[in-house]
């Protein structure tokens, strides 16, 4: 038995198309206890995510994490569940198929693209065996993380290398590290918070961007995640034309003891209560689709901390999604990442002309011959 993952319904010659895989953090199968343990038994155990040794954390992971912050967690996730199921899962196989429609019109050759999450399902082997399948033989792999950061991105990169050690033929690949001050990207945020505002009359006293923490030791440790947070929000809030007293960057989703990046995003919101600041808009640039970490825990738990604190208005803005601007952000950082290869060529149309062309002469060749 080949140790080889084989392709054995492969045809020699047939066309070539570009693959894309978008991928995510991922979510348990459904808001339930049993499921969440499963979920965060894969994703806390990653090395990239938790930096502490095996055998120390194994007995911390297993003998009271998951014991007992599954019932939790699942209690949250039943208030942001959905009946497409999870908000991240469904907005993500959304935006693959809206990315698959934009560059359908915008380059010349074939391309197909698909979701896939780090932890959970669809996972990423699924993911890249599904491209494979349908004829991809150039890859471009795009974390869902504007900001780079070995906790996410770089997980990515170890599923992705640790399924393709696997494969007989490996495809051409390109790697997205990520997208922070991307134009696009930028011009997107900007955009969707100036829609937003359009809303009502006035812009709030105060606009909050929220970032996922990570401890503070990894940043130390050279992570480039803390500047990218900040320049995507410096960069977003000069396009709105913000003064620097009118915004601030904060971090959320902190676990366990250890220092993680300041500001703390649920204190600050304690505090700009008790300084009297009464409106606060909160946007989180670094999701591309909301999950739990903005649905429930920003526009609830976050919401009612500034609201029970004094505060009178709290909004929260969506992210990304689905929308135009995010899709067209994507699509032309696939375009971008692409560079070079047939599909996204000018002559792509006229050398696969040429190629059918050349293969039907070879076979009146060859039935003219006899053979």
């Amino acid at each position: 038995m080949s140790r080889y993952l084989n392709h054995t319904n492969f045809a020699h010659g047939s066309q070539e198309r570009l693959g894309v895989l978008l991928v995510n953090l991922g979510s348990p199968d459904a808001p339930t206890e049993k499921a969440v343990r499963k979920y965060l038994a894969e994703f806390l155990w990653d090395p990239r995510v938790i930096e502490t040794p095996r055998p120390l954390w194994w007995l911390i992971l297993n003998g009271i994490i998951l014991r007992f912050r599954p019932r939790h967690s699942a209690a949250m996730y039943k208030k942001i569940w959905t009946d497409e199921g999870s908000p991240l899962i469904s907005i993500s196989k959304l935006q693959a198929q809206k990315v698959e429609q934009k560059l359908q019109s915008k380059i010349r050759g074939a391309v197909i693209v698909d979701a896939a999450m780090r932890y959970g399902k669809p996972s990423i082997a699924e993911g890249l065996r599904g491209l494979r399948s349908a004829g991809a033989k150039r890859f471009i792999i795009l974390p869902m993380y504007p900001q780079y950061s070995a906790t996410t991105t770089a997980s990515v990169f170890d599923a992705v290398t640790t399924e393709l050690q696997k494969w007989r033929w490996l495809p051409d690949m390109r790697f997205i590290n990520s997208y922070h001050d991307q134009p696009a990207y930028i011009d997107a945020l900007a955009k969707t918070i100036i829609n937003h505002w359009s809303t009502r009359d006035r812009k709030p006293d105060m606009l909050v961007f929220s970032f996922h923490g990570i401890p503070k030791s990894y940043v130390d440790n050279g992570d480039p995640y803390f500047c990218h947070c900040q320049k995507t929000a410096r960069l977003v809030a000069e396009k709105l034309l913000l003064k620097e007293s009118k915004w601030k960057v904060t971090f959320q989703s902190r676990v366990g003891r250890e220092e993680w990046l300041q500001p703390y995003t649920d204190n600050t919101m304690k505090q700009m209560a008790h300084q009297g600041i009464k409106s606060v808009d909160v946007v989180c640039p670094g999701f591309s689709a909301d999950c739990l970490e903005t649905l429930e825990e920003i526009n609830m738990e976050n919401r009612e901390l500034f609201l029970d604190r004094g505060g009178v208005q709290f909004d929260y803005i969506p992210c990304l999604n689905a929308n135009d601007f995010h899709i067209n952000a994507l699509s032309e950082l696939v375009i971008q990442h692409s560079f070079g290869w047939p599909e996204t060529m000018p002559g792509w149309d006229a050398g696969l002309q040429a190629v059918e062309a050349n293969k039907t002469r070879e076979r009146a060749t060859k039935m003219g011959s006899g053979r």
